[in-house]
């Protein structure tokens, strides 16, 4: 089974998000959620590393 690294750029999403939600943060909160960010990012790193069986079926994708 081929593995795929990803690497996310919490910086560039928390701006983002600062757009689409009209929020505007300063630095020392910018860094708390970016922290946060990245404390749950390695939290979900072993499960997003479980190997999963290639007969499992996929998830449909739904579109409104």
């Amino acid at each position: 089974m081929e593995t795929i690294a990803t690497t996310t750029d919490w910086a560039a999403y928390v701006h983002q998000m600062e757009s689409v939600l009209a929020l505007e943060l300063d630095d020392v909160r910018r860094q708390e959620v970016l922290i946060h960010f990245n404390r749950i990012a390695q939290m979900a790193q072993p499960l997003m590393d479980l190997p999963l069986d290639s007969r499992l079926e996929v998830a449909g994708v739904y579109r409104a």
